[in-house]
């Protein structure tokens, strides 16, 4: 059966009485966040050390076709610090999220860790989730990779009071980061005030003392019904063979897609093969070469 048709899932009435009022903390966290487009809407959540604006390419392509929003997680980017930080609390912001926006329901896309937040979000308010993008990334745990623990090391080795240029930042994350992508990606959190001194937009201290909880599995319970594709990077280790059998535990009705050549950052190495995918999994038409 061609993967299109094997999702063409007809979702039951939706109550938003019932679903959008559970879980909200007292502690309302407002995201930043990044809109494009009219339509159904999306959710673009992005990875760990991530911002929005690695994922502006493609919610402009979207936005063709979709209203697509693109936050700011805590403690990333331009949204608040918390020393909470775990995958529930995250689907917590999320909901948050799509309630002061009066999001009945939404297509969700999400990339590493923005993907276990999709994930537990999904498990947890199944009604609200009309199709679920999951990229390269398992429900299961992971141990503390030694890519994010020298990121970690390198941002907190970098004396931000005294340096003086991005270049003399970059040098400093050179001595313990090989890959120029990855030194990038790190440097997307580096900003500038007027006065011309430097701080990191993500909260490395909140991140640092819960690395442990983002390595962790998703948390649910249950199974989500309703479509669900995983792309993973076929030159990346984060969703093997073996993950295939928890998949379909949690997602009985997911389609696992591998994109030949690429890395765990997929948006970056195949943007227009990731553009495809997505409009042939949510219905609609993606725009190219945007």
């Amino acid at each position: 059966m061609d993967w299109k048709t094997q999702f063409n899932y007809t979702w039951p009435d939706f109550n938003p009485d019932k679903y959008l009022t559970i879980q909200i903390k007292a502690d309302f966290m407002k995201l930043f966040y990044r809109k494009y487009g009219t339509g159904d809407p999306v959710i673009i959540l992005h990875g760990l050390f991530g911002v929005s604006d690695n994922w502006v390419t493609h919610a402009r392509r979207l936005a063709e076709k979709f209203e697509v929003f693109v936050p700011d997680q805590r403690n990333h980017g331009q949204s608040p610090h918390s020393v909470d930080f775990n995958y529930r609390v995250l689907a917590s912001d999320l909901l948050e999220f799509m309630h002061q926006h009066s999001l009945e329901k939404a297509h969700l896309i999400g990339h590493s860790m923005g993907g276990k937040v999709a994930m537990t979000f999904a498990l947890e308010h199944p009604y609200m989730v009309r199709k679920l993008v999951v990229i390269d990334i398992s429900p299961r745990s992971y141990t503390h990779s030694q890519v994010h623990q020298d990121i970690l090391h390198s941002m907190s080795a970098a004396d931000l009071s005294v340096t003086k240029s991005r270049d003399e930042i970059e040098n400093i994350l050179q001595k313990h980061i090989a890959s120029s992508r990855i030194r990038m990606m790190v440097l997307k959190n580096l900003h500038r005030a007027a006065n011309g001194t430097f701080s990191w937009r993500v909260n490395v201290v909140g991140l640092r003392n819960n690395i442990h909880e983002i390595t962790a599995a998703i948390a649910g319970e249950g199974a989500f019904p309703g479509p669900v594709l995983f792309i993973r990077g076929g030159s990346s280790e984060y969703i093997t063979d073996d993950d295939e059998e928890l998949i379909v535990k949690y997602f009985p009705n997911a389609y696992i897609h591998t994109i030949a050549n690429a890395s765990h950052w997929l948006h970056a190495d195949a943007p227009d093969e990731l553009c495809r995918l997505f409009s042939s999994f949510l219905g609609k038409e993606c725009v190219f070469g945007n």
